[in-house]
C-alpha cells in the first residue's frame, strides 16, 4: 500500500502536481460539495420560501462578497508577516462550515444575509494563504497547470454539490433546510484534510515585518500589478453573482427540481476543462489567455441577455463552465508569475479584495436593473463591462 502511494506521489510530481497542490485541491473539493449543495438553492429558497425580491437577492450576494473579501488583502499579508499558510485555511474552511445551521433555521432574508456573510468572511480567511501554498509550492513553468489542476479539484466538488442535493432533495420531499443541514458534514471533513494533510514550509516568514496596508501600498508599486488589478477591478464591476443566471434559468422555464442539475452540468464542462485550458496557457501565454477570457465572458452574458427558452439555458450553461474553466485559474497563475515571492499572500488578499469588492455595486446593480428594466438589461450591463476591461488589458498589452 506504502509503495503504491509513493508511485502516486511520484506522478503526480513528475506531471507538475505537488503534495500541497494536490491536497489543497482535495480540501477545496470537500468544500465545494458543501458549498454547492447550498449555492444554487439559495436563490430559490430566497424568492420562493422567503420571497425576496431580485434586489434584495443582489443586495444579499453584495454584501456578503463584498464585505468578507476586506478580510482577503489583510489575511494575505498577515500570512505573509508570520508566515502562517495552514492556520488561517484551517480556521476559514471552519468559519464557513458553521454558516450552513444557521441557514439551515433561516426565518427571514436577513437571517440568510447573516448566513452567506459568515460563509464569505471564512473564504476571505483561508483564499489568499491558500492560493500563496499553491504558488510555492510549484515551479513558475507550472503555474497554470497548478492552478488548473486547484480549480479542476473545486469544481469537481462543485458538481457533486448539486448532484447531492438533488438526491437528497428527491429523497426528503424537497425539504431544502434538510439539505443545508447536510452539507456541513463535507466541510467538517475540508478541515480536517487541512489539519492532517497540507504541510506547511518552514522558515517561510520574511525578515522585514510590515503592516498589512503597508505592504499593500508598496504592491502598487509594482507596475504590472497596479494595471492587473485596474483591469481585474472594471471587470469585477460587471461580474455579479452567480445567483442570477440562476434566476434567469427560472424566469425562462427550467423547473425548479431541476436546477441543480443544470448547474450540475455547467460544473461538469468547469472541471473538465481546467487542468487542460491551464497546460495551454503555459504553452500559449497567461496574459492571451486571461485576455481570451475576458472577450468569451461578454460573449456568454450577451447570450444570457438575448435568451428566450429554456433550451438557451441548457446550452448558455455548459458555455458558462468553459468561461470559467478558462479564467479563474489562468487568471490567478498570471498574477503569480507579476509578482514578487516574500509577497504572495498579500497579493491574492489584493486580487481577491478587488474582485469581493467589485461584486457589491455588480450585484446591486444587476438586481436594480433586472427589477427596473428587466433581465436582458440586466446581463448587457455585465458584457459591457467586460469588454472594456479586455480593452485596457490588450491596451496594457500592447505597451509591453
Amino acid at each position: 500500500m506504502r509503495d503504491d502511494k509513493e508511485q502516486a506521489a511520484c506522478r503526480l510530481a513528475r506531471a507538475g502536481i505537488t503534495r500541497n497542490v494536490f491536497f489543497a485541491g482535495i480540501v477545496s473539493l470537500l468544500m465545494d460539495v458543501s458549498s454547492e449543495m447550498v449555492y444554487p438553492l439559495v436563490p430559490l429558497f430566497l424568492s420562493n420560501v422567503l420571497g425576496a425580491s431580485k434586489s434584495a437577492i443582489g443586495v444579499i450576494e453584495g454584501i456578503a462578497e463584498a464585505t468578507a473579501s476586506l478580510l482577503k488583502v489583510s489575511s494575505g499579508a498577515l500570512s505573509d508577516m508570520f508566515g502562517k499558510r495552514k492556520l488561517p485555511m484551517a480556521i476559514g474552511y471552519g468559519v464557513s462550515t458553521l454558516s450552513r445551521p444557521i441557514l439551515a433555521v433561516s426565518g427571514a432574508w436577513s437571517h440568510v444575509l447573516g448566513a452567506r456573510f459568515i460563509d464569505r468572511f471564512g473564504k476571505g480567511i483561508r483564499t489568499a494563504p491558500r492560493d500563496a501554498i499553491i504558488a510555492e509550492s510549484t515551479d513558475k513553468k507550472n503555474l497554470g497547470l497548478a492552478f488548473g489542476f486547484h480549480r479542476s479539484m473545486d469544481t469537481v466538488g462543485a458538481s457533486l454539490g448539486p448532484a447531492v442535493a438533488f438526491g437528497l432533495l428527491y429523497y426528503l420531499a424537497w425539504d431544502i433546510r434538510a439539505v443545508f443541514w447536510a452539507s456541513a458534514i463535507p466541510g467538517i471533513l475540508a478541515v480536517a484534510a487541512v489539519i492532517f494533510f497540507i504541510k506547511e514550509k518552514k522558515g517561510a516568514a520574511p525578515k522585514a515585518v510590515a503592516r498589512p496596508e503597508s505592504a499593500f501600498k508598496s504592491l502598487l508599486s509594482n507596475l504590472p500589478f497596479r494595471n492587473y488589478l485596474i483591469v481585474i477591478t472594471v471587470f469585477s464591476l460587471g461580474s455579479f453573482s452567480d445567483a442570477f443566471l440562476i434566476l434567469r434559468a427560472v424566469q425562462l422555464g427550467v423547473a425548479n427540481e431541476l436546477i441543480p442539475i443544470v448547474y450540475l452540468v455547467f460544473n461538469i464542462v468547469y472541471a473538465a476543462i481546467s487542468v487542460p485550458i491551464g497546460r495551454v496557457a503555459d504553452k500559449i501565454g497567461l496574459w492571451r489567455t486571461v485576455l481570451a477570457g475576458l472577450f468569451y465572458c461578454a460573449v456568454i452574458y450577451a447570450g444570457f441577455a438575448v435568451a428566450t427558452t429554456s433550451v438557451h439555458i441548457w446550452i448558455l450553461f455548459p458555455l458558462y463552465g468553459v468561461y470559467k474553466g478558462l479564467t479563474d485559474g489562468v487568471q490567478r497563475a498570471y498574477l503569480a508569475s507579476i509578482t514578487p515571492p516574500d509577497k504572495k499572500a498579500t497579493t491574492f488578499g489584493a486580487y481577491h479584495t478587488m474582485t469581493g469588492l467589485g461584486a457589491l455595486p455588480a450585484s446591486i446593480m444587476a438586481g436594480w436593473l433586472w427589477d427596473a428594466h428587466g433581465a436582458h438589461i440586466a446581463f448587457l450591463y455585465g458584457a459591457v463591462l467586460a469588454v472594456i476591461a479586455a480593452l485596457i488589458f490588450a491596451a496594457q498589452g500592447a505597451r509591453r
